[in-house]
Parts: C-alpha cells; structure tokens; sequence
C-alpha cells in the first residue's frame, strides 16, 4: 500500500470518484420515492418532473465519476505495477548468490510477472470494490434504519447466513492461491529449464520424457485451480440463494404494511433498491475476497524477496578500493555454503605477489571455483579473511572490489545483442578500435570478422549460434577490454583447441607482463600449469601443495595423481 504513496493525487481522484458515484447511487431511491408518492401519489407534475430531473442528474453523475474512478484506478495500478517490478529487479540483482543456490528462478520468474500483475490487478479493481462496497454497506444500513426500522432490522438478520458464508469463504480461499502460485512456479521453472537445453533435450530424445514432466506439473496446476474455483462455485449459489430468501421475506412483509397503510409504496420500493445495495456491495465483497486473496499470496511472495537477506552487502564505513596493485593474500580461510553440512574449504593459506600468474588444480570438488568465488565477495568467508592489497575485502565497497578485477568463467554468459555489445559489456565507453584489440588479443578477431556482419552482428540468447569455444574468446575479450589489474579464469579456454589456446595462453602471458597483472587461473591443462610462476594443489577443501609444475611433480603425491590421470594427453602432447 506505500506504493500509493507516490501517487497521491490520483488516488484522492480516484476515492473521491467514488464517493460521488455512491452518493449518486444512494439518493436514486430517495428520488424514486419521491415521484412515486409526492408525483404519483399525489398527482404533482412538478414534484414529478423535478424527481426525474435529479434521477437524470444522479445518472449522468454515476456514468461521468464511474469512468473517472476506472480510469484513474487503471492508472494508478499500471505505474504502481511499474515502479513494483522495478524495484523487485533491482532487488532480484543485489540477492546474495546464496540465495539463488536455494530458490528455483522459475519461482523469481513467476514473482516478478504473474505476482506483479496479481497484486496491480487488487489496485486497478479490487480495492476499490471494497472501499465502495464497505461504504455502500453502511450507508444501506443507516438509510433503511431511518426509513423503516422493523424492515431494517429484518433485513439485518436476512444478512447473517451471507455474512457467515463469506467469512468461510475468505477464510479457505487465500491458502489455495498460495498453492496454485507454487505449482506455477513449478511449471515456470520446468519451462525454462527445458528452453534452456532443449539442445540438450533434443540429443538425448527425451522430449517425451520432458513433455511428460512439465504435463505432469501442468496437471498439478489444473487441479489445484479447479479446486479453487470450486471454493468459488460452492458459495455464490449459496449466497444467492439466501439473498433471494431475504428479498422474499422484505418484499412479503412490505406489501403487508402497504396494503395495511403502515407504509407507503414509494418507501417499500425505496426500501427494496436500498436491500439490492445491502446484497450488492455483499456480493461485490465476496468476488472481492478473491481478487484480495490471490493480491494477498502474490504479496506475501513478492515481500519475501523484499525482504530477503542480503548476505553480501556495503559496511557502513566501507572504503574505496585504491587502483589495485594485485597482491592476494588467503588468511586461513575456511567456507561453507549456506545450508551445508561441511566446509567446502578448511584452514586453506597462501599469497599471490602483484604480478604473479598462479594455477588452481585439483580433483572434481576440491574447492577452485567457490575459493575463485571469494575473492570478488560472491561470498564471504566462514572463517579468515580474504585481503586484497592488505584490505580486508569484506571492509572494500563491492563496486570498488569488483570494478578492479575481472572474471571469466568456465561457461561464459552471452547477452542477446551484438557482438561488439556483449565484448563492450564491462565498459560501454569503449572505442569500437579498443574493442577490436581486445578481441585480437583473446584471438577471437578472425572469426568475428568472418561472422555475417562482423562485431555488429546479432548473437542470440545465451550467445547461441556461437560455438563453445568462440563463446570463451569473446568472454576473454569482455574481460580484458576493462582492463583489469587483476583477472580470474575459471578454465576459460575449456572449449578451445589445443593451438588456439596456446595463442590464447601467449597473448595473456604478455599481457600480464606488460601490464604487471595479477591472474589466478583455474586450470585443467597441463599447458597452463607448465606456464603459471606457481601451482596451488587443492585436495578435499584444503591446500595440500604449492610451488612450480617441477618441484610439485617431486614432491606432491595428490598432484602427481592430478598430472597422471587429467593432464596426461597435454603430457604426452
């Protein structure tokens, strides 16, 4: 509801819409009574045309504010929608990394669409509905009271069995749109899922199998809504049924008063338009509730994400990182990801000297890529400390931390665009020649140049129409055009040949000489380890060797074992 606070002006517009459309609503039936017994009853043209007159007027003012209260209410909702996916966007980008090792993303999907548009759904119409209906309840009340208290209070206990079924029925709604909103997670994420390998899919034939499985949640779906709409379909009947018996009762017990002089006509027929505005707004508040339970689950899973812990975050007094030197020093550093049962890394320590080049290796699950993780704060440490030129990294501003290094991973992203768009992606400034070097040094220019419209063409979600490896030199080149005093990667030349990665591994080699760079390398060939001017050994979490390819192969078992089965094709190459 803060959200409207920005829109002040329009909401004011839209609820004083519609308390003219109601007042116009509520005083129809004064006006009727009016040309029925002063008119009609009495034979007075002028009483009668002025009661027409304002029964025009009343018209013409509920058509005029009824369009205003829509307008102004779609208005408001869509700008509210607007600033509310904004935000959830935002927030969604600055969520720690462990959050997203623990939530599906068809469930952030699901939040940021269907959620959103639920909850501008309630602003656009639901909330309205009930600030109308509430008002038109009680103001039913106090004007049948006045004209009528021994029908009013007949009307009053008609109502109850309608009141009890309502508050039924707002009471088991809410749980069930919670549930359909999972099972629409659910099928979000197997969506994507398949979308995003349906290569993948494909190579193995196992679309059946995939068919199967988003059916098999698609059911689910269908269930748990068909379950809901029963809610639904069980109790308008029920209210209808009790509302026409309220009618019957009023309408029976009127005419008897009429027909005993006790009452005048044009007050029973009063008194029944004012009994549709008592069912009306009881009617209006019960397909209200479910416009207000589905507005309710949708922003109980949107505040989730608002309030999610950010686990990585600015100190208060976090400082600047001067330009980088490079130095990197691991403090006994030991992490475990959130929700684990073990650390993944243990007591792990070592330096790096500005400058130095130094290979990570070690078995499937040793800890290369969550000890890669740290230095940039994807994570923070459980214990020790990660330092970076002497500064603590967690006491270092996170744009300041990352703005100086850059990362390539093992599966690089690639955004939908152009070329030159996603190797210009750290820094959008750059001249189209700086993006040209950049690419020939991660010798990816020949086969740029050979692509349909050169740096300008078009690549496809995910970098798709690339192959693997062409993706890697791009991302090697997205890293160097920002140059970094420090770079990390992640086994970046996985996907290469063995003679484009040794074009590759010469220009960094002498861009990390003239530039004095700082790398830390991830490696699974034997040619990287042979060039870097040191090897750290990772064995289960813990830091079991360091120092040259020769010395290790003398002294380390584990990175005997490492060469022996992984690198051996590299070796004997």
């Amino acid at each position: 509801m803060t959200y409207l606070g920005a829109h002040r002006l329009a909401t004011a517009g839209t609820f004083a819409s519609i308390l003219i459309t109601l007042a116009a609503n509520l005083a129809t039936p004064l006006f009727i009574r009016s040309a029925v017994d002063e008119g009609v009853g009495h034979h007075d043209q002028q009483a009668l045309w002025l009661a027409l007159g304002c029964l025009v007027g009343a018209a013409l003012l509920r058509g005029l504010f009824g369009y205003l209260q829509v307008y102004l209410a779609e208005r408001t909702s869509q700008h509210v929608a607007f600033k509310l996916r904004g935000d959830l966007f935002e927030k969604v980008q600055r969520l720690s990394f462990s959050y997203y090792d623990q939530t599906e993303s068809g469930q952030l999907l699901t939040r940021l669409t269907n959620d959103v548009d639920q909850v501008r759904t309630f602003f656009a119409s639901g909330l309205a509905q009930v600030v109308q209906s509430a008002i038109m309840l009680v103001a039913s009340v106090v004007l049948i009271v006045t004209l009528d208290w021994k029908l009013a209070l007949l009307t009053l206990v008609s109502l109850v069995p309608i009141v009890l079924v309502l508050g039924r029925f707002t009471k088991v709604i809410r749980p069930m749109f919670m549930q359909v909103m999972m099972h629409m997670s659910r099928m979000n994420t197997v969506l994507r899922e398949t979308l995003a390998g349906v290569r993948m899919v494909r190579a193995f034939g196992r679309e059946a199998h995939e068919a199967g499985r988003y059916n098999a949640v698609n059911a689910q779906l269908l269930d748990q809504t068909i379950l809901t709409t029963r809610a639904g379909s069980n109790t308008f009947p029920a209210i209808f049924f009790f509302s026409s018996l309220g009618t019957l009762v009023i309408v029976g017990f009127g005419g008897w008063e009429v027909m005993n002089d006790r009452l005048t006509l044009g007050t029973l027929l009063a008194f029944t338009s004012y009994l549709g505005f008592l069912l009306q707004p009881l009617m209006m508040l019960g397909f209200s509730a479910m416009l207000i339970a589905r507005a309710s689950a949708s922003a109980t899973r949107i505040v989730e994400i608002m309030d999610a812990p950010l686990d990585v975050t600015d100190k208060p007094d976090a400082v600047v990182l001067p330009p980088i030197q490079g130095e990197v020093v691991f403090d006994e550093v030991s992490f475990r990801y959130p929700g684990g049962e073990a650390d993944v890394l243990s007591g792990v320590a070592f330096t790096v000297k500005p400058g130095e080049t130094v290979a990570i290796v070690g078995m499937t699950g040793s800890g290369k890529s969550t000890l890669a993780h740290l230095l940039p704060r994807f994570y923070d440490v459980t214990k020790g400390a990660v330092r970076l030129d002497g500064h603590d990294v967690r006491d270092l501003t996170l744009g300041s931390l990352r703005g100086g290094m850059a990362i390539v991973l093992q599966e690089p992203l690639l955004f939908s665009g152009t070329v030159a768009d996603n190797i210009a992606y750290g820094n959008p400034a750059a001249t189209r020649a700086a993006v040209e070097q950049a690419a020939r040094d991660a010798q990816a220019h020949d086969f740029i140049s050979e692509l349909p419209d050169g740096y300008d063409t078009v690549i496809g979600e995910r970098g798709v129409g690339l192959s693997g490896g062409q993706r890697q030199r791009v991302a090697i080149a997205r890293a160097l055009l920002v140059n970094p005093r420090l770079i990390v990667l992640d086994d970046s030349t996985s996907a290469v040949d063995t003679q484009t990665e040794r074009a590759i591994q010469g220009a960094l080699d002498r861009l990390m000489r003239e530039a004095n760079r700082t790398c830390l390398v991830i490696a699974h060939r034997f040619s990287t380890l042979r060039d870097a001017d040191r090897i750290l050994v990772l064995d289960k979490g813990k830091l079991v060797g360091q120092g040259s390819h020769a010395e290790l192969m003398r002294t380390n078992a584990v990175y005997q074992d490492i060469v022996g089965t992984q690198f051996s094709a590299g070796r004997s190459a």
